[in-house]
């Protein structure tokens, strides 16, 4: 009876370590995300950041708006997301240009949306100065204070920081998501759906936070 107990007790922890394995194993480097040759530096090392990168004129980022708003508000308060405008060319140079003008005078979270529904859904490029103080005056921002931040020296540093900073996270497409400085998330061939991407992010997370657990030990 012992015997068989103790086999019975054997049987259960082989199980469970191979439950575990699989689970880390779940997402695997190379494969389901990449690791960055060098790990960038994060807006706040007590936390694990999140940053999306994305373009307001890519249909994609448009659709995984919604997706990705309901994914920060279930996330902890050990979580930092952080929206980063991609740039490789001169109008998408002008969209982040857009975003770190709204950042600039508080308003993004009023604008984010109006910017993604202007290009995707109205058809207008914004392209020039004057579209985008138009759309800024029809929601609320004084056009003074519009033409003030859009060719302020701070926003221009920030587009110029974030195109330093797209080559150290390798973004080549929008959406991708990169996680701590350390991981970067897209779709492709093992992560079909924008949702999958979601899951890798989250079990890039765990992975993190718990790392960051460990050091506050």
């Amino acid at each position: 009876m012992k015997r068989i107990l103790q086999l019975v007790a054997f049987t259960a922890l082989v199980s469970l370590a191979f439950s575990s394995t699989a689970q880390i194993e779940r997402y695997v480097a190379g494969t389901h995300y990449t690791e960055l040759p060098a790990p960038v530096n994060t807006r706040d090392a007590s936390k694990v950041e999140v940053l999306e990168a994305f373009w307001y004129g890519c249909s994609h980022c448009f659709r995984f708006e919604p997706l990705v708003i309901a994914w920060e508000e279930g996330q902890s308060e050990d979580v930092d997301f952080v929206r980063f405008p991609a740039l490789w060319n001169p109008l998408m140079k002008i969209h982040a240009q857009v975003y770190y003008t709204a950042e600039s005078l508080d308003a993004v979270e009023e604008l984010h949306q109006h910017v993604y529904n202007a290009i995707n859904v109205q058809g207008n490029r914004l392209a020039s100065e004057d579209q985008i103080g138009d759309l800024f005056a029809e929601h609320g921002i004084d056009r003074g204070d519009f033409e003030s931040a859009f060719n302020s020296f701070s926003v221009r540093t920030k587009v110029n920081q974030a195109e330093k900073r797209m080559r150290d996270y390798g973004i080549r497409s929008t959406p991708n998501m990169i996680v701590n400085g350390k991981y970067l998330v897209t779709t492709g061939d093992a992560v079909r759906t924008q949702q999958e991407m979601l899951d890798v992010v989250d079990f890039l997370v765990e992975k993190e936070l718990a790392a960051l657990g460990s050091a506050g030990d």
